[in-house]
């Protein structure tokens, strides 16, 4: 369960070495966020040349930290750019298979420090950063230069690729349903079909293993080739995805993926989306999966399951289950929290909750979303400079200031992960999660609400007072949007 003790490499079992690495991440990182550590380096850093020109301004992406403005279209240029922290890291093609070294350097070339930092801010949501860090270093087997390329190049897929946190978490299923009335053809197609998705239960998060991780279920039956829009499928993904991550609770830092194949015909198998999954937990969620379950494939299934297995890293692979039959699942899941559509005495079923008039109205409220977002600068500041510190403490020897500021960045951690729901009504639309009693305000989980006798209603969801949200906490250091006319930065 999430009280149990982290296994080697995570977050409170790192060996002395592990934890270098992690600092020397956060240095080399901080050289690409305009977090410079004084009086250290970073291993394989070469310093850029005192007479080096400044950089243009770099482009701004559609939106910026949580979506939501950005840097100002007013900053000035700045030579303190990414592309002028370059250290020469580089990883060769055979070992690049998602191709991040290009993305790399396209992000470095293009992004101000500013709007990385806002970037991975907003990608590091309520999570521990030193977790999110852990994640990509183990990835890439602790080697901090590819760790630390791939974690940029995924910052660059989730802002400039694919929008996770300024369009498809910002704006959810109303923002999908407000679309769906667009004049134009191709966002109506996508808006419809993303909704579609939620509709059939195509995919759903329901309930935890025996290690208290959260079960994404994914109904294969349901997918027909054609039927939905690449963009919608790969949105929904995505969107599932970003809702198990607020699902991980304690030192739960992986969710368990069923894919149930009852019912399976060659007209459900469509190698692209299966593509993009592979890509999303290999490349930009990497370290997310505590294991894999194929339940029921029929025959068919084999040929196809030999192509699918040579595109998978071996890693990912051995975590791979076949199973038949509630016995089988009963060795990973508890008999009692395993659906009864898959043969367990979980009697739940999946049933849509619409969408709730004023469930969102929260967003209106620029005033409140401003305050909460005013007191975020100085507690990411803090954290940034606590974190430099433990480095310096670290490399000069002195023990006990390690203590401290670890210490110091803990407390910090802690703050940013309760005000994250704070903010969290603000910069992320409710969802069916929300109305289905999962999500509760504040950051609570449920993942039963059904045996407690609640009855959270899509009604009470949205009738939560505006007030209710915003405390006198600290809240994460980003830019928010209410609505397209309205922007507002903070740094």
């Amino acid at each position: 369960m999430s009280d149990t003790k982290s296994p080697p490499g995570h977050l409170g079992n790192l060996t002395e070495e592990q934890e270098a690495k992690l600092r020397e991440a956060w240095t080399l990182l901080g050289k690409f966020i305009g977090m410079k550590v004084e009086n250290t380096a970073a291993p394989a850093e070469k310093t850029a040349p005192k007479n080096e020109a400044p950089a243009q301004e770099k482009k701004k992406s559609r939106r910026s930290w949580f979506g939501l403005g950005g840097g100002s279209n007013n900053d000035p240029p700045t030579s303190d750019s990414a592309s002028t922290h370059s250290t020469g890291i580089s990883i060769s093609d055979g070992d690049d298979k998602y191709g991040t070294m290009k993305d790399f350097q396209q992000t470095i070339a293009d992004k101000t420090p500013e709007q990385l930092r806002q970037t991975l801010w907003a990608m590091v949501k309520k999570d521990h950063p030193d977790v999110l860090l852990l994640r990509f270093l183990r990835a890439r087997k602790w080697d901090v230069n590819k760790a630390v390329i791939m974690l940029i190049s995924t910052l660059r897929w989730r802002a400039d690729q694919y929008h996770v946190d300024d369009d498809i978490m910002l704006n959810g299923e109303e923002g999908a349903l407000k679309k769906a009335d667009d004049s134009n053809a191709s966002d109506k197609k996508v808006a419809n079909d993303f909704i579609a998705q939620y509709k059939m239960g195509k995919s759903f998060v329901h309930g935890i293993d025996k290690e208290g991780r959260p079960i994404s279920i994914v109904r294969v039956k349901t997918h027909k080739i054609g039927a939905h829009s690449n963009e919608a499928v790969e949105k929904f993904t995505v969107h599932q995805i970003e809702t198990a991550r607020l699902a991980l609770q304690g030192n739960v830092e992986t969710v368990v993926l069923i894919f149930d194949m009852t019912g399976f015909t060659l007209a459900n198998m469509d190698y692209q989306p299966v593509k993009f999954i592979i890509k999303c937990f290999e490349a930009n969620y990497p370290e997310s999966l505590g294991f894999i379950l194929i339940h029921e494939a029929p025959w068919i299934f084999n040929s196809i399951w030999k192509i699918i297995r040579g595109w998978l890293d071996p890693v990912v692979a051995a975590k791979v289950n076949f199973t038949y039959g509630v016995k089988d699942l009963e060795k990973f899941i508890d008999r009692g929290n395993i659906i009864k559509e898959l043969g367990g005495d979980d009697p739940w079923e999946y049933k849509y909750l619409e969408v709730q008039p004023g469930e969102n109205d929260r967003m209106k409220d620029t005033a409140k979303r401003d305050e909460v977002v005013a007191k975020t600068s100085g507690l990411h500041q803090e954290l940034q400079d606590a974190t430099k510190e433990w480095i310096v403490a670290a490399n000069n020897g002195d023990q006990e200031a390690v203590k401290t500021w670890k210490a110091k960045r803990e407390e910090l951690i802690a703050k940013l992960k309760d005000v994250y729901w704070d903010l969290d009504p603000y910069i992320r639309a409710r969802s069916y999660y929300d109305r289905a009693g999962v999500i509760l305000p504040g950051g609570d989980i449920d993942f039963y609400p059904e045996r407690k006798g609640k009855d959270a209603t899509a009604k009470e969801v949205a009738a939560e007072p505006v007030t209710e949200t915003v405390t006198e906490k600290a809240a994460n250091g980003i830019a928010v949007e209410a609505n397209p006319s309205t922007t507002v930065t903070v740094g």
